[in-house]
C-alpha cells in the first residue's frame, strides 16, 4: 500500500459498522492501518465485529447504541478518545429507509425519526468529533448518502429526501470546517446489503442487466471509495460526492437498459422487523 493510502496511526469511528457497508468500511480502514471504533444498535453484532477485526490483526473497539441518542454520540466519541487518544476519521453510515411508501401516507413520527437518524445524527457526531479533537488537529469525514438523492423514485420519498438533506449538509460542513477538516460523501447505487435485500433478492439478474457495469454493488465497492476519500491521496478533495453506482446515472445513454430497481420498489416491501 502506498504511503498516501496508508492510515497508520489514525483512528476512525464508523456508525452502522456491524454489517453491510459499515462493516466493509471498518474492515477496509483497519486494513489500511487505522484503529477502528464501531457502533451499531445490536450489542452482539458489535462484539462480533470487534472480535473479527481484532482477529485479523487490527486494533478495534466498539460501543452499542442508537445514533438517534445524542448521549450515545458523546459516549462513542469518548470511547475512541479513551481507547486511542485521538479521532481522525468519521464515517456516518448508519441509516434507516423508513417510512417506506407514498409520502401522502407517511407517519409524521416515522418521518421525524428518519431525519433524526439520517441527517441530525451525522451532524451531532461531527459536532462531537469537532469539539473533542478535529477543531485543533484536523480530520476527514465521509457521509454515506445514496445515488437516489439526485432524483425521485417510487415509495422511497422519505429516504431520498433525508439523504438529499445529508448531501447538502455534507457540502455545508465542508465549507464551514475547511481547511482543517475535509467533509465528503459517497453515494452508492444498489448494493448487496440487508437493508436493500428486498430490492435485489428476487430480481438480481434483471437488476444487473439494467446497469452499464452489469452487476449490483458489493459493500466493498463502497468501502474502497471511503478509504480513498479519508486518505492523503484525496488531500485536495472536500465537499465532493463520489458516485459508486455501477453506472446508474448514465444508464439512459446505454441502449436497451431498463430501470429494474424502480420496478422492484413499486412491487416489493422492505423487511422492517
Amino acid at each position: 500500500m502506498t504511503s498516501e493510502l496508508s492510515l497508520e496511526g489514525r483512528v476512525a469511528v464508523v456508525t452502522g459498522g456491524s454489517r453491510g457497508i459499515g462493516r466493509a468500511v471498518a474492515v477496509a480502514l483497519a486494513g489500511a492501518g487505522a484503529r477502528v471504533c464501531v457502533t451499531a444498535r445490536d450489542p452482539g453484532a458489535v462484539r462480533e465485529t470487534v472480535a473479527a477485526l481484532t482477529k485479523s490483526g487490527a486494533e478495534a473497539t466498539g460501543l452499542a447504541g442508537s445514533v438517534a441518542d445524542p448521549a450515545h454520540l458523546w459516549e462513542l466519541t469518548e470511547r475512541a478518545l479513551d481507547a486511542y487518544g485521538r479521532l481522525d476519521i468519521l464515517v456516518n453510515n448508519a441509516a434507516t429507509n423508513e417510512p417506506y411508501g407514498p409520502l401522502m401516507e407517511a407517519d409524521p413520527e416515522a418521518w421525524r425519526a428518519a431525519f433524526t437518524v439520517n441527517v441530525e445524527a451525522p451532524l451531532r457526531l461531527v459536532q462531537c468529533a469537532w469539539r473533542a479533537w478535529m477543531s485543533e488537529h484536523g480530520g476527514a469525514v465521509v457521509n454515506i448518502c445514496t445515488e437516489g438523492a439526485g432524483h425521485v423514485g417510487p415509495r422511497v420519498g422519505a429516504y431520498g429526501t433525508s439523504k438529499a438533506a445529508l448531501l447538502h449538509l455534507t457540502q455545508q460542513l465542508a465549507g464551514e470546517l475547511a481547511p482543517s477538516v475535509r467533509v465528503n460523501s459517497v453515494s452508492p447505487g444498489l448494493v448487496r446489503t440487508e437493508m436493500a435485500r428486498f430490492v435485489w433478492e428476487h430480481a438480481e439478474e434483471s437488476v444487473a442487466r439494467g446497469l452499464p457495469l452489469g452487476r449490483i454493488g458489493e459493500p466493498e465497492d463502497v468501502a474502497r471509495a471511503v478509504r480513498w476519500l479519508v486518505s492523503d491521496e484525496a488531500a485536495w478533495v472536500t465537499g465532493a460526492d463520489l458516485l459508486v453506482d455501477g453506472g446508474t446515472r448514465v444508464r439512459a445513454a446505454s441502449p436497451g437498459l431498463t430501470d429494474a430497481v424502480h420496478q422492484q420498489l413499486r412491487h416489493r416491501l422492505p423487511d422492517t422487523r
